[in-house]
């Protein structure tokens, strides 16, 4: 006797039920396709959203640190004209006193302190002028101080730093003296350098060129020739 029991068909119920299943399972195979269609299409959303707020927070950041930027750049400015105005009134100030300074001197050596330092040296000269001016033609020229006494005179050349390039300029110009200032045609004419500071070389060099060296201290001035010293005539 054989072990396979044939299964009866299956009835019109039984099958409306299989169909009803396939479809059901179909339908849930749909639904779950769309939610999962949907929560990939909101995760794309979620990080297009991400993306702008990260463009956007990256953007602010950006015009944070460009007003940044700006605020200490117009610190910088701000402080740099206080520092060029600060640097403007001691540059000023300088001036002032280097004006100061040397008219000092100029005046020490007008109102009498040339005079006796010169007779202290055998030069006998007893008046003298401030800032001799002259021009013939294009030339023109200026002598800050001029001793004399008829027979002598003593252009003093003053500077506030004298240096070997100062010595040698006022060398070639006190050459032609007398060819400008003609009234001195007769007299013999020396040479004299004044200063506030030097350079040591400039001091030296001066002295060997024939010059009468005159270094100014506070409100005075001393001749700092050496005893020696003969002074060179220039004509």
């Amino acid at each position: 006797m054989s072990a396979y029991t044939e299964q009866p068909p299956a009835t019109p119920e039984e099958i409306w039920a299989i169909l009803r299943e396939i479809t059901r399972k179909q339908e849930e195979a749909a639904e779950q396709a769309e939610e999962q269609r949907e929560r990939d299409r909101q995760k794309v959303e979620q990080d297009r959203q991400k993306a702008e707020q990260d463009r956007e927070q990256d953007r602010q950041k950006a015009e944070r640190e460009i007003r940044e930027i700006r605020r200490i750049m117009a610190e910088t400015a701000e402080e740099n004209r206080k520092r060029a105005k600060e640097a403007d009134i001691r540059l000023k100030k300088a001036e002032e006193l280097f004006t100061s300074q040397w008219g000092k001197l100029v005046e020490s050596l007008v109102e009498g302190k040339l005079v006796e330092l010169l007779q202290a040296r055998n030069i006998d000269v007893y008046h003298t002028s401030a800032r001799v001016r002259g021009q013939s033609g294009a030339a023109q020229w200026e002598y800050d101080v001029v001793a004399h006494n008829g027979e002598e005179v003593v252009v003093v050349e003053v500077k506030s730093t004298m240096k070997v390039a100062d010595v040698r300029a006022f060398l070639a110009g006190i050459e032609s003296f007398k060819q400008r200032e003609w009234r001195y045609q007769r007299d013999r004419v020396y040479g004299a350098m004044a200063y506030l500071r030097a350079d040591e070389s400039a001091a030296v060099y001066a002295e060997r060129q024939g010059l009468f060296v005159i270094r100014a201290t506070g409100d005075s001035a001393s001749i700092i020739n050496k005893d020696t010293f003969r002074p060179r005539s220039f004509g």
